[in-house]
C-alpha cells in the first residue's frame, strides 16, 4: 500500500470517529417549556435541561425579551437579582460537570445570556 492510500484511509477513519464523538455531545432535544419548568433533578433528567440549550438558543430570540416573558418561557429562576437570572441546568454529558444558564438584564430586558460549563 502507498503512503497516500495510508493517510486516506487514516484521515476519513478520524473524521468518522470525530463525527461519533461530536453526535455524543450535540443532542437535539427540543425545547419544552413545561419540562423545563418541571425539570427536577433526578437519575433519569439529569442532563435535561443541557439537552434543551441548543433549541432554546436556536429557536427563542431572548435577547430583547422581557423578565415577564423570559419568567413564562423558563419559569422562576433558582437564582436572582435584580439584574441577573440563573437556571441550573443539572449535569452535562461529560461526567461531573454541571452548568448554568446566566441571564443579564437591563431595564427588565435580556441584553446578555451565557452558560458556564465547570
Amino acid at each position: 500500500m502507498s503512503k497516500k492510500f495510508k493517510y486516506g484511509i487514516l484521515t476519513i477513519g478520524l473524521i468518522i470517529l470525530i463525527g461519533f464523538v461530536l453526535k455524543g455531545r450535540i443532542t437535539h432535544e427540543k425545547f419544552d417549556s413545561e419540562k423545563w419548568k418541571n425539570w427536577t433533578e433526578s437519575e433519569t433528567e439529569w442532563s435535561l435541561r443541557w439537552d434543551m440549550m441548543n433549541s432554546l438558543r436556536n429557536n427563542y430570540d431572548l435577547k430583547g425579551m422581557s423578565k415577564s416573558e423570559l419568567l413564562k418561557l423558563l419559569g422562576e429562576p433558582d437564582s436572582k437579582t435584580e439584574n441577573e437570572f440563573g437556571y441550573f441546568l443539572g449535569y452535562s454529558k461529560r461526567g461531573i460537570n454541571t452548568g448554568r444558564l446566566n441571564i443579564k438584564f437591563d431595564n427588565n430586558k435580556i441584553t446578555d445570556f451565557s452558560v458556564w460549563d465547570g
